[in-house]
Order: structure tokens, then C-alpha cells, then sequence
């Protein structure tokens, strides 16, 4: 009677352990709340000086560079006359004096 009793502790054990296994992933995601993870992924910091050039370009985190060159779906299409960083032109300059 002993060894039956240590069995069902062992299930109901397991049983507590994949319980909480599974409820653990499932409570962080529902209860979690919105995060980034880049400060400028962040439509609130938008505005903010780290997330203007020339600061974030630094560090590649401008909302430009977050989003591959484009803009945040979120907002829409672009406004008229409105650039992004992946639409204006880089003048590329080479400068050949002293090669032979």
C-alpha cells in the first residue's frame, strides 16, 4: 500500500510540474505587456532625442534603420515630399589624387 501511495505522489508531482510548465510561457505572454527591443521601435520615443540623427545613427537604431530602411507599417504610406533614410541619395565622392 506504501509503494501505490509513493506512485500517486510522483503523478500528482509531474502532474503540479507540467501544470505550471505550461501555465508559466502562457501567463508571461498574456500578462507581459508591450515590449521592445530597441528603444526606438517605440512610438512613444519617436519624438526623443535618442531616436533622431545624428545620435541613433550611431548605433543603427533609428526608426529608420529598425525597420529596414522604411518606415513602420503602422503609419501608413508616406506623406507627400516626405523622405526616409532608405529613399535619399548619398553622394559618393572618390577622391583619386596620388594613385598611380
Amino acid at each position: 500500500m506504501f509503494e501505490r501511495r509513493s506512485a500517486m505522489n510522483a503523478d500528482l508531482k509531474l502532474f503540479k510540474w507540467v501544470v505550471f510548465l505550461l501555465a508559466l510561457p502562457l501567463g508571461l505572454a498574456i500578462f507581459g505587456g508591450d515590449s521592445f527591443r530597441y528603444p526606438c521601435q517605440n512610438p512613444a520615443n519617436w519624438d526623443k532625442d535618442m531616436c533622431k540623427l545624428p545620435l541613433c545613427d550611431v548605433t543603427r537604431t533609428c526608426p529608420e534603420h529598425i525597420f529596414k530602411g522604411g518606415r513602420d507599417p503602422r503609419l501608413g504610406p508616406p506623406k507627400d515630399g516626405e523622405v526616409s533614410l532608405a529613399t535619399k541619395p548619398t553622394p559618393v565622392t572618390l577622391d583619386n589624387k596620388g594613385c598611380k
